[in-house]
């Protein structure tokens, strides 16, 4: 495994960071918790020291799952969590609409209020078990608050040990500079994948050249890039991939075609999974200091945790790129 400094923080993560979004019973169908408590101790015993989660993934259910699952060995990981977006108020900026554990439909708004942040908070820390929290990161931005008033509650929490470094996911570069202005930036969150590199040039180069380390997510774009995910695969009701657009039937046939003719011949060559090769490209991309992937199981956990030390030359890091530029974007 390989492990990297976060930005200019104090805080340490691994290439590969388990995300603990699937385990949380939202938008990926059911899951089981003691499975998922099995997959973050066989990812911590495969090298891998970071797990991020958030409220969002189930309600809380995702991090009273990791907080279960560190009980005993938390100050051997490092523990990221997120905040503003709230289901219990409604004075933010509207999201989306859900399903909440009892079925009901409920709104979700982006909240980064300092009252609000700060309530959110002490849940999590609830949840996790824990007294500090590693690194707490906006989930997305708020509209509807200003960044001075967002920060001034991040950096309260910071002075009072409930957290330990700040993090943002999915703002702007002009947001995350602001930011930075009202108190240090140890990472950014954005999405990125072989299969959706746009911010690589953007926001990511953004963050590298201010310091700010750089936590990408959906690496294996929610499993495709696996070769798991071939024609015949259904999706059950609640699992919000269905209606992505890689994963429409011919869009799944054209990167299917790719990663068997493509990928394949250079996962044998290094005895690894299309998953790995993925995974290995990703952390090793430009200003990219880690990776977060999801884990249902031991199993999965322990090969995600490898895919990080897979030596992928540069001649085989070109092709690999070369070969999704090919393939263009969904149809």
């Amino acid at each position: 495994m390989i492990y990297r400094r976060l930005g200019e923080s104090d805080i340490e993560v691994s290439a590969v960071i388990f995300g603990a979004w699937a385990i949380g019973g939202w938008w990926w169908g059911d899951t089981d918790d003691e499975l998922a408590i099995e997959a973050i101790r066989a990812a911590v015993d495969g090298g891998i020291t970071t797990i991020d989660t958030a409220p969002m993934y189930g309600f809380g259910h995702s991090e009273e799952v990791v907080g279960r699952a560190v009980k005993g060995i938390a100050d051997k990981v490092v523990l990221a969590t997120k905040c503003g977006l709230v289901w219990s108020r409604t004075d933010g900026e509207y999201f989306f609409e859900t399903p909440d554990p009892q079925g009901r439909t409920v709104p979700i708004y982006r909240v980064l209020k300092k009252d609000s942040i700060i309530a959110e908070c002490e849940a999590s820390l609830s949840r996790l078990g824990v007294d500090c929290i590693d690194l707490y990161q906006c989930h997305w931005m708020d509209s509807t608050t200003a960044l001075e008033e967002t920060m001034e509650a991040l950096v309260t929490l910071r002075d009072q040990g409930k957290i330990r470094a700040i993090g943002l996911s999915n703002f702007t570069p002009e947001a995350i500079e602001q930011c930075a202005g009202y108190g240090p930036i140890a990472g950014h969150q954005p999405k990125f994948s072989l299969l959706d590199r746009q911010n690589l040039d953007g926001v990511i180069s953004f963050t590298h050249s201010r310091g700010i380390g750089t936590i990408v997510y959906s690496p294996l774009e929610q499993g495709m890039l696996t070769g798991k995910v071939t024609m015949d695969r259904e999706f059950p009701e609640g699992d919000y991939r269905a209606g992505q657009p890689w994963f429409r039937p011919a869009n799944r046939r054209r990167v299917l075609d790719v990663l068997q003719t493509q990928i394949d011949p250079i996962a044998r060559a290094h005895g690894a999974t299309l998953s790995q090769v993925a995974i290995a490209w990703t952390v090793g991309a430009p200003g990219i200091t880690a990776a977060i992937v999801g884990a249902r199981n031991g199993e999965q956990a322990r090969a995600n945790a490898a895919g990080a030390d897979v030596p992928l030359t540069e001649p085989e890091r070109e092709e690999i790129l070369r070969a999704f530029e090919a393939l263009g974007d969904p149809e």
